[in-house]
């Protein structure tokens, strides 16, 4: 007999942290409704810290407004990479996103003390609009988190509080035992409800700099998922068919979908522990592309290429592959993906001159083949997936 499996998960309607942010008039976003989300956030990471959870890839995509309405209270989202801790142990597999990872966590001795980090990451591109870390590789990005200090000469930076500066500093520690722990933090005069952060409208420019973070974030979402779709659809029949394998030996109905049962006892077979039904459930919806609470054929092999294996390993494969992958979009052969082409391909709902701001290089208003896999190239260096631990097959690599 075939039984059904509902998977019932909280809505929010209020939309994502930043989106909320960008809605205010210029003129009343200041450090005070800055300090309330932070606070917020660091309240999330408190409870879970206290129970032995880390979350382990805080970043603005993963908090949620409940609802629409002004005084609502902000959710953390996405728990795929979360894990629990014993005190005194360490974690020793790199996960998160590049941009808000943590020193430690690079060196392979993290704790709970990388979530604080990350939230110092996310309260400084609150503060001014930009990434205290960056550079063009994720190497780069690396050393700049290890070896270099967080920019506070910077504009806005001059008209920021001495009180906000003084508490980014403080969870910005690269030694994670100087850290402020999420407790500790919460107490902070700048972060702490009727504290000293200042009602005073932040400069303007602070929401520019932020407009221009979101529109790339989107952006490099957007390239990863065409990444994903356009390389899984040029594997050879026979990697098909391995695949193929793999997800029959995971669809015991045979219906053509996992459904969270079957992902259950899937990972059952694989790990010494009996995994809660919330973790695996959490597994399940990383690889549910389209949120339906099901695993299709696609979706596995989407969640299942390594092509940065390929990238690394067999030049001329991924070659052959990035070819394949650009002809799925050049419909008229012509050698260049036009807008139409892009938009006709791919779904892609309202203005596509962000995509091509960052596809095409020579502004010549289409994509070259040259151009779509620097594309690829480069959303392969934002988010990397490989199975790092018995307990995180859908980690991500960094």
């Amino acid at each position: 007999m075939l039984s059904s499996i509902f998977c019932i998960i909280r809505l929010c309607e209020g939309g994502e942290l930043l989106d909320r942010i960008l809605e205010k008039k210029d003129s009343r976003y200041t450090e005070k409704d800055a300090a309330v989300v932070v606070r917020q956030m660091l309240k999330v990471a408190a409870e879970c810290h206290l129970h032995g959870l880390v979350h382990r890839d805080m970043k603005p995509e993963n908090f949620l407004f409940k609802s629409k309405a002004l005084d609502s209270p902000l959710k953390a989202t996405d728990f795929g990479l979360s894990d629990f801790i014993k005190p005194g142990k360490k974690f020793q597999d790199i996960v998160g996103s590049a941009y808000y990872v943590a020193p430690e966590v690079l060196k392979r001795k993290s704790g709970p003390e990388s979530d604080v980090w990350s939230i110092g990451v996310i309260t400084y591109i609150l503060l001014c609009g930009r990434r205290p870390f960056w550079d063009k590789t994720e190497d780069g990005i690396f050393k700049e988190v290890l070896r270099k200090k967080p920019d506070f000469g910077r504009k806005p930076w001059p008209s920021i509080s001495n009180s906000a500066k003084d508490f980014v500093k403080k969870l910005l520690v690269k030694d994670p035992r100087a850290r402020l722990t999420a407790a500790q933090a919460l107490s902070h005069p700048w972060v702490k409800e009727g504290g000293d952060a200042s009602e005073i409208p932040i400069d303007i420019s602070v929401l520019n700099n932020m407009r221009q973070f979101v529109r790339y974030s989107r952006l490099k979402q957007f390239a990863l998922r065409v990444r994903k779709i356009s390389l899984a659809s040029t594997l050879n029949p026979e990697e098909l068919s391995d695949l193929k394998d793999q997800f029959d030996a995971i669809d015991m109905d045979k219906n053509g979908a996992i459904s969270l049962e079957e992902m259950r006892q899937a990972l059952a077979k694989d790990v010494p522990w009996k995994l809660k039904d919330s973790r695996v459930l959490e597994i399940l919806e990383a690889i549910d592309s389209n949120t339906d609470g099901l695993v299709d054929f696609t979706e596995f092999v989407a969640a299942t290429l390594h092509v940065h294996q390929l990238e690394e390993h067999d030049s001329q494969k991924w070659q052959q592959r990035s070819r394949a992958a650009f002809e799925k979009f050049d419909i008229d052969r012509d050698g260049f993906i036009t807008p139409e082409e892009l938009r006709m391909h791919t779904g892609l709902k309202g203005s596509i001159d962000p995509l091509l701001d960052e596809a095409d290089i020579d502004k010549d208003g289409r994509i070259s083949l040259s151009e779509f896999r620097r594309l690829l190239r480069t959303a392969s260096i934002t988010s990397r997936t490989v199975t790092s631990s018995p307990g995180h097959r859908n980690a991500r690599k960094l």
